[in-house]
């Protein structure tokens, strides 16, 4: 049994035609024979192919490809009697290559049924071990290997895998029966269950599946390979499958190859093993050898915990010979591939096999550092390099991170709006929050957020709401902010009357302690302890300056406060794309008068207000400038409906009613009573297409009017402390040429007056932010008036889809798991619709006036899918959170390298 494993070769003058052929040796899948071979062998397959063919000790097999598992959907869960064919004709083939025969009570040929995507998915798809056992063969595997407990053991673990995968028995129900016979037998580990008690076990299991099935345990070889075969197909759209790739956009249509593989075996006794490993630390990216093992095992218990792996230093110790073999032959694997490899092996009596090598996970601590050194050594180039890191694994080097070491409870998940982790007491107004954080750390928990809660998030050390998605407000300024915030945590329910919240029936008290991981949607119970990356290392600062050599979009962030400014700078951002004045007024000090000039009932009293904002504004302004020396900084005009100030109207009538029930005669009553008649003035059945934007300012002249002064004042007032100062003033919502003109007077009419009277002229810009489609179609007449263009993509998608972005989480998720869209459109742009808007507006913008800015400021200017279509359609910038800055800069560069790479395709 254990010596007739040798390594298959091509078979002489067989056609290799890629269209009809869809079965293929691990020494028929050359990349220069097959082209793309991973397409149609998937990851593993490809790897077993590309090993094989390097002459390294891999046990020998065949691969069904991606096309067959295609095919299988596309036919009503069946193949055709052709590719059944091919089927029959390669386990022929590996009945030869083998000496051994499938289902053969003489010399049975055992293998294993794995999955295989093109993208990796560790641990997503199903596998099965030991096919080919059954009643007979395994008294054949007792005899000729002289260990029966070894055979039972495979025979009992063949079972349960099958009985789970193929036929959907629950692993537990194959537990109990395991573990009722442990307990009778007064053992507590697996290894010590004798052969005898091992047949105990699979009679168990027999009866189980007779039981759960109506049939006896499959008996024949082939119908065990065809029903395994088919099992791993459907596990492409188990629910865990089917979630991973929606959470790495991995397209559904690909399918799973299935790799048929002779078993060999690591539990033949003390010099057999398992185990995998990686060639670099995948953690922290360090250049050693990093992996586990365990002897006298098979592959499942390397990961299952049931015992406990040892270090895959200790292998040099135990079999020295075996361990600098695996060092040399996984060594010669990175060489080859030129990046870090995640493999698996098994050494059988002493002879080591390679199961399978595909390029490791790593963390983005690890994927920059990896990338950086490999480029050192003379493995990659730069332009490789830039490629190999996933633009959303820098936000490790960004944030705070856990230390998982501690080992805390999760007691719910929610969705991960902005990385990073914080911890902190919880509280649940935006009060209490800036009233507690002065004493320590506060995580602020909100069913959802609003804009008059921008103290208390900023004040608070995280954010987490029961409801919102990945564009709510919540996580949009969490995001702003840098803040560590998990939104749509439905699991919660916020009781904000008895300030405590509900998990799983337990109520958790104001004050008491929790913690948030920001990268996952976590919520962990308790005080956890974070770790500080430090964005500014060598290596991360090596790797950005590539990016920077390479792209061609500039990147610019948000941000309304200097302080927000300077981290965006340290990130690398070339300016400000927006900064949102509003959030400029919700502080505790202007409230009042922001509130006194939507009370107001005449213009004269309107500006009296105005007037005491405006020194407050101007000093805003003017630390934004300084922050951002030398660098543009795009100031959006008052964008959201008044009414968003002032008291929300349900509160209100509840507070009327109340003062009349306890004091009628209060004045109170009266000032209550005139703020709710306002209130109802402003009340509107859609505030989001009602009177906000460049509306507000037509309709109220003044508010452009001060907001245009504060700006033009704060410009002259640092140009003239010697620094330079790139203003550009966007004005919002804007639909049609007359509005931008009528806005742009005002401007261009205040900035006349400050220069005049300051003795100081400052360039800038006035454009417009284009948010709702009618700007887009005639973009041409309003680029007449506009000096730039910014996409307020958020608005766009809004109302491009007609879908309200606070109210779209109630659907969007079944409109994605049903293939109506292929991601939510607020988090990556919908480049068939709002995109083909976005090419058009730039299109008919630049057609009207030569070199206009262009650019994009919502929350897609972060997002690396969004930021590419940035890239081809030719804007200038993206702007994005601080904290994005740097995941925008690579995906920038990275667009040029695909773009490059396609051109070169192109031309061959």
């Amino acid at each position: 049994m254990t010596g007739a494993i040798v390594q298959d070769a091509p078979a002489t003058g067989e056609t290799t035609n890629r269209n009809n052929k869809y079965v293929y040796f691990f020494a028929e899948g050359k990349a220069d024979g097959h082209g793309q071979m991973k397409d149609e062998l998937g990851g593993k397959g490809a790897g077993l192919a590309e090993m094989t063919n390097a002459g390294l000790p891999v046990p020998p097999g065949f691969t069904i490809s991606t096309r067959a598992c295609r095919l299988y959907f596309d036919n009503n869960s069946t193949l055709p009697d052709s590719l059944e064919q091919e089927v029959r004709e390669a386990v022929a083939r590996l009945e030869q290559v083998t000496g051994q025969k499938l289902g053969s009570p003489e010399n049975p040929l055992l293998v294993s049924v794995r999955s295989g995507a093109k993208f990796s998915m560790p641990g997503m798809m199903d596998t099965v071990l030991n096919l080919g056992l059954n009643d007979e063969t395994v008294k054949t595997l007792a005899a000729k290997t002289s260990n029966p407990r070894f055979a039972y053991d495979c025979y009992r673990r063949f079972i349960q895998m099958f009985g789970n995968v193929v036929l959907e028995i629950p692993k537990g129900d194959f537990d109990e029966i395991f573990e009722g016979v442990k307990k009778k037998k007064k053992v507590h580990l697996d290894t010590d269950l004798t052969a005898e008690d091992l047949q105990a076990v699979i009679a168990g299991y027999k009866k189980l599946v007779q039981k759960k099935t109506g049939k006896p345990f499959p008996q024949d070889g082939h119908e065990q390979l065809v029903m395994a075969r088919n099992a791993v197909f459907r596990s492409w759209y188990n629910p865990r499958a089917a979630h991973y790739r929606r959470m790495n956009n991995i397209s559904e249509s690909l399918g799973t190859a299935v790799n048929v593989q002779t078993m060999v075996f690591g539990n033949l006794g003390n010099t057999s093993g398992t185990g995998v490993g990686f060639t670099r630390n995948p953690s922290t990216g360090e250049k050693e050898f990093y992996g586990e093992f365990l002897m006298n095992a098979q592959g499942e218990d390397v990961v299952a915990g049931i015992r406990t792996p040892v270090p895959i230093a200790e292998l040099e110790k135990e079999m020295p010979a075996v361990y600098n073999q695996l060092r040399e032959t996984t060594t010669r694997l990175e060489q080859h591939y030129k990046d870090v490899q995640d493999f698996e092996f098994t050494i059988q009596e002493g002879k080591l096999f390679m199961l399978q090598t595909r390029n490791g996970k790593r963390t983005g601590k690890a994927a920059v550092k990896v990338a950086v050194d490999m480029v050192e050594e003379g493995l990659i180039t730069k332009a490789e390099a830039l490629q190999r890191v996933e633009p959303a694994q820098l936000d490790q080097w960004l944030h705070p991170v856990l230390d998982e070491k501690q080992g805390l409870k999760v007691i719910a998940k929610g969705l991960p709006a902005s990385p990073g982790a914080a911890v902190g007491h919880i509280v649940f107004t935006a009060d209490e929050a800036v009233k507690q954080g002065k004493k320590g750390p506060v995580i602020l928990v909100r069913a959802e957020t609003v804009p008059d809660d921008i103290h208390g998030m900023e004040a608070a050390a995280g954010i987490l709401t029961a409801r919102g998605g990945m564009t709510s407000h919540a996580a949009v300024v969490g995001r702003g902010m840098g803040k560590c915030c998990v939104v749509g945590c439905t699991s919660i329910t916020v009781d904000e009357k008895n300030k405590r919240m509900l998990v799983d029936g337990k109520a958790m008290k104001e004050g008491e302690w929790i913690s948030l991981d920001g990268s996952t949607g976590r919520v962990f119970l308790g005080k956890a302890h974070t770790v500080d990356p430090d964005p500014t290392s060598g290596v991360f600062a090596k790797f950005m300056s590539w990016a920077d050599e390479v792209r061609r979009l500039g990147v610019r962030a948000n941000a309304d406060i200097p302080r927000d400014a300077q981290v965006a700078r340290r990130f690398g951002a070339q300016g400000i794309g927006l900064c949102r004045t509003e959030h400029m007024f919700f502080a505790a000090d202007r409230l009042p008068h922001v509130q006194a000039m939507i009370m107001a009932e005449t213009e004269k009293d309107r500006r009296k207000s105005l007037a005491k904002l405006l020194p407050m504004q101007r000093a805003d302004f003017a630390g934004l400038f300084r922050a951002m020396e030398g660098l543009p900084v795009i100031i959006r005009l008052l964008d959201p409906p008044l009414h968003e100030f002032l008291p929300k109207r349900e509160e209100l009538m509840v507070e009327v009613a109340l003062l009349k029930q306890k004091s009628p005669r209060s004045p109170k009553v009266k000032e209550k009573e005139k703020i709710l008649a306002r209130v109802e003035q402003l009340h509107e059945l859609n505030p989001m297409l009602g009177l906000r934007g460049c509306r507000l300012g037509i309709t109220y002249p003044e508010i452009t009017e001060m907001q245009a002064r504060a700006i033009f004042e704060a410009a002259v007032k640092v140009t003239n402390e010697g620094k330079k100062v790139i203003p550009e003033i966007m004005v919002p919502l804007v639909g049609s040429r007359q509005e931008l003109a009528l806005q742009k007077q005002i401007v261009d009419r205040v900035a006349t007056e400050v220069f005049e009277k300051a003795g100081t002229k400052v360039t800038y810009l006035v454009g417009t932010m284009i948010e709702v489609p009618r700007a887009a179609l005639v973009a041409n007449e309003i680029a007449a008036e506009a000096e730039f263009f910014s996409f307020g993509t958020n608005d766009l998608t809004q109302t491009t889809f007609g879908f309200s972005r606070d109210d779209s989480g109630k659907f969007l998720e079944p409109y994605v798991n049903q293939g109506i869209l292929q991601q939510d459109p607020f988090a990556t742009l919908d480049r068939s619709g709002v995109g083909a808007l976005v090419r058009m507006a730039t299109e008919k913008g630049r057609e009207a006036r030569p070199g206009l800015e262009v650019g994009i400021c919502g929350e897609h200017g972060g997002d690396p899918s969004s930021v590419e279509f940035c890239h081809q359609v030719g804007l200038d910038y993206v702007s994005c959170s601080p904290y994005r800055v740097p995941i925008a800069r690579l995906a920038a560069a990275q667009a040029v390298l695909t773009e490059s790479a396609g051109e070169k395709g192109r031309t061959l």
